[in-house]
């Protein structure tokens, strides 16, 4: 066999080669006997089919079998001679060439490999962690939300009008162009004024009118609202007020601060300050990470680390790049893209650069949990998804089988072990920033050694491109 391999890079390689059809006919005898030794064909008896019809009835798959064992042995013979083991290869190995002639086929196949690199400069990655003090009028503005939420409701008599935080119950319906759209309608509905539950206008528009009072209210919908059909539309809506209600100055008092406290066995008024201000500080750590910090974190570690990514699968990050895309465009554009492949084929191409930051920075991940000792259990997958169905008022068992029958929970997993790594990190460097020095200011700390570590891989298997 002319096997030729070459290392394009440290995270790909080819490998090319000549099948002779004469030295596929051994390995169709060899399928053709398999499949003769449990077949059943009226006439014969069981495993008794002559060899000739058995070739004949199932020729296709034969050959099918016979070529995939072929590849299959290329395959095993190219990652010995290139010194390569199959836990270093990444995905399905691709056959880009596969071409008949009367003596032979030509064959060539990709190889992903999982890149080497090293984890040294990760402590520079991570940003500092600045956490603003909560302030004691912070504290007690929570302590009154709180008390005001155990404060029950009472139903205003006819003369109240609606301010903010009363709670109205009323009926709507809204237009488009003069036409009703779904989940534009609602009866008895009740809308606490100054939670933002409605698009913006709406719940400022009912304040100043009392029981049985109707209005019409324009508004638009917001470019960026989830239902593209809606988005950036203006829309009216006719709103009838059927009941107020409001609630009384909360009292902070010792029955109020049991509820809030049922674990404690001295609950007390600086005690619940304290449980707050822990909590608001949480809070805050928690938006600072997610809104600035963990961006910044992914910026620095796509433009600190620099190694080779295994082409396969950066083709495969844009197709899901560009199908998700797909989602987001309107009717014209998809039709263009449709018929015109070039113009579809120019569209997935601009993902190059976001797929490639992807799958570095899914590498990276994987090292640098597997250095922290970061996991994630599938229990913990399993929970997360239950809780969020039920958030989303969706049925969690028709939520879970979906995402197994989508094999949607890697990416679920994957996600979640990069969001606790990076506020791993960044819990880390906040503790170096509060901790107090031990050492003399002659002294100095050694750094930890890094790991070299990457992806675990699948066992490869050959499919056509």
């Amino acid at each position: 066999m002319n096997l030729q391999t070459k290392r394009l890079n440290s995270a790909n390689a080819s490998v090319s080669t000549q099948l002779l059809l004469k030295d596929l006919e051994n390995k169709h005898n060899k399928v053709a006997n398999k499949i003769a030794k449990t077949l059943k064909i009226d006439g014969f008896r069981k495993g008794k089919v002559p060899l000739n019809i058995v070739k004949s009835r199932y020729k296709d798959s034969i050959e099918q079998e016979a070529q995939k064992e072929a590849v299959e042995e290329v395959l095993g013979l190219a990652l010995k001679e290139m010194g390569l083991n199959t836990q270093e290869i990444i995905g399905d190995p691709i056959i880009t060439k596969f071409d008949k002639s009367d003596t032979s086929i030509d064959v060539e196949i990709k190889i992903s490999l999982k890149p080497d690199f090293s984890l040294e400069g990760v402590a520079s990655c991570v940003p500092e962690v600045k956490l603003k003090a909560i302030s004691d009028k912070e504290v007690q503005t929570r302590l009154h939300e709180l008390a005001l939420a155990k404060t029950p409701l009472i139903e205003a008599k006819k003369d109240r009008k609606i301010t903010k935080d009363d709670v109205a119950n009323i009926d709507f319906e809204g237009f488009i162009d003069g036409n009703s759209f779904e989940g534009g309608k609602g009866e008895g509905f009740d809308l606490l004024i100054g939670s933002g539950q409605f698009i913006p206008g709406f719940e400022e528009a009912l304040m100043g009118l009392g029981v049985g009072e109707e209005k019409e209210i324009a508004v638009k919908f917001p470019e960026s609202y989830h239902a593209q059909a809606l988005a950036g539309k203006p829309a009216t809506f006719k709103v009838k007020v059927n009941k107020i209600q409001y609630k009384d100055k909360p009292k902070i008092d010792d029955t109020l601060i049991q509820s809030l406290l049922p674990q404690e066995s001295a609950p007390s008024k600086e005690l619940l300050e304290t449980k707050i201000k822990e909590q608001l500080e949480l809070e805050a750590k928690t938006k600072l990470y997610n809104e600035e910090l963990k961006e910044k974190l992914i910026e620095n570690f796509n433009a600190t680390f620099d190694f080779d990514l295994p082409d396969l699968i950066v083709e495969q990050e844009m197709d899901l790049l560009f199908r998700n895309s797909l989602h987001t465009l309107d009717p014209k554009e998809l039709e263009s893209l449709k018929a015109d492949a070039k113009k579809a084929q120019e569209k997935r191409e601009s993902f190059r650069k976001d797929a490639q930051k992807s799958v570095k920075i899914t590498f990276i991940i994987d090292a640098l949990s597997k250095q922290e000792n970061v996991r994630v259990e599938d229990n913990e997958v399993l929970q997360t998804v239950y809780y969020e169905a039920m958030m989303n008022r969706q049925d969690p068992k028709e939520v879970i089988e979906y995402y197994k029958q989508n094999n949607m929970f890697p990416a679920i997993k994957m996600a979640m072990v990069e969001d606790k790594l990076l506020a791993h990190l960044l819990d880390k460097k906040l503790q170096e920033t509060t901790k107090k020095p031990e050492t003399t200011p002659t002294q100095k700390a050694s750094p930890a050694a890094n790991e070299k570590t990457s992806p675990s891989a699948k066992k490869p298997k050959a499919k056509a491109e």
